[in-house]
């Protein structure tokens, strides 16, 4: 498989096709740290990251919201201190695409940078 952090997002439809039980489990592998989980019946890409202090954390979520402009796809994304919690899922199919993995990938790349 691919590295998921050289692809960018693609523009998605309606129809576009959820991300497969077995491309789920294929995918996740590229990013362990992150955990599929349903809420509100959507299955989505949560993943929280730990920082020394509030300034860390606030600079952190403004690179992924500059992250999610530039790849036109964007998360929930919970600030608090110390600590942010992001969420990558597709609203208009309401579920997970590849995209999510994409984005997911490209947010550990912020962090481990």
């Amino acid at each position: 498989m691919s590295d998921l952090t050289s692809e960018n997002c693609e523009a998605c439809r309606a129809d576009a096709p959820k991300v497969t039980d077995d491309e789920l489990v294929e995918l996740i592998k590229e990013i362990p740290e992150w955990q599929p989980i349903t809420e509100d019946s959507i299955l989505r890409l949560k993943r929280s990251f730990k920082f020394e202090n509030y300034s860390l954390a606030v600079d952190f979520s403004n690179q992924v919201a500059n992250l999610a402009e530039a790849e036109g796809h964007h998360p929930a994304i919970l600030l608090e201190w110390g600590k942010v919690e992001i969420t990558w899922w597709t609203h208009k199919i309401k579920g997970l695409h590849k995209n999510d993995f994409i984005a997911a990938a490209k947010t550990d790349q912020l962090f481990n940078y």
